[in-house]
């Protein structure tokens, strides 16, 4: 019970330190939130009047044009914001690895556990934050959620679960790569997935090859289960299938991260 007490202190101590560097850096949170909410402007206002005719009520909460592609749109961009988030924990992970930081962290008594635990905590925190900016943004451009209290708690539950399974991917990312610059630029197939499912458009419009990769890519059943629970949409046994992956990348990518950081020693 001691070394568990120490280790919950040892990472609090390390996400106070990954909160502050956040804040020393605010421009690196602007652009990763920029990035969604640029997207979500221009599939609506530029892409949305003619995607929209493709999509059936059903898939748009009733609504028609633009409000109907928003009612669409909406749960892909914050999957994508999520994806964008999470490159930013690349690229910190690996300014420690390659900073010297480490080497000091590895000479102290501190749980090698909080080291991880503390970049990831603290990249969960900004990208759940990023996700309510995009969501605001949403809502104040006409998005109107049918979800009551269960569905909202049960679709917050669902993307924390889906970004701690990114983050801790993007950490063993940061971890594998030999440079800062190399760890940015890793993670951003991340960002075309939502692309290449049913984040922007249904996967039944797309040629058969990429529409069977669509349906069984992770970000299409938590962009359907989540659609479901934000807008009234069927979910059938996408929630399953949202859960799994999200528990499976979680669980091998911690592994991965842990057996890094163990192994590679800091430049």
């Amino acid at each position: 019970m001691a070394s568990v007490a120490y280790a919950v202190a040892d990472s609090t101590t390390l996400l106070r330190r990954n909160l502050r560097r956040l804040q020393r850096y605010p421009s690196l949170t602007l652009l990763l939130v920029g990035m969604p909410i640029v997207f979500l402007l221009l599939f609506v206002y530029v892409f949305g009047g003619q995607l929209s005719n493709g999509l059936s009520r059903g898939l748009t909460s009733g609504h028609s044009g633009r409000a109907g592609y928003l009612n669409y749109v909406t749960p892909g961009i914050m999957l994508m914001t999520v994806a964008a988030a999470v490159q930013g924990t690349a690229i910190v992970v690996a300014m420690d690895m390659t900073g010297g930081i480490i080497d000091r962290f590895r000479t102290m008594p501190i749980a090698h556990a909080a080291v991880l635990a503390g970049h990831v905590i603290a990249s969960l925190i900004q990208t759940l934050v990023s996700i309510a900016v995009v969501l605001g943004v949403a809502l104040a451009l006409g998005f109107r959620p049918a979800a009551g209290p269960l569905h909202w708690l049960a679709a917050v539950g669902l993307l924390a679960l889906f970004a701690f399974a990114l983050i801790w991917l993007a950490t063993a990312l940061g971890l594998a790569a030999k440079s800062v610059e190399t760890a940015s630029n890793t993670p951003m197939f991340l960002t075309l997935l939502p692309f290449l499912g049913s984040g922007f458009v249904p996967t039944a419009t797309m040629p058969a090859g990429l529409r069977q990769f669509a349906d069984y890519q992770p970000f299409t059943p938590v962009t359907e289960t989540l659609r479901g629970l934000l807008t009234g949409t069927h979910i059938g046994t996408q929630a399953v299938g949202a859960v799994a992956w999200s528990a499976g990348i979680a669980a091998l990518s911690y592994l991965w991260a842990t057996r890094l950081y163990k192994q590679r020693q800091p430049r």
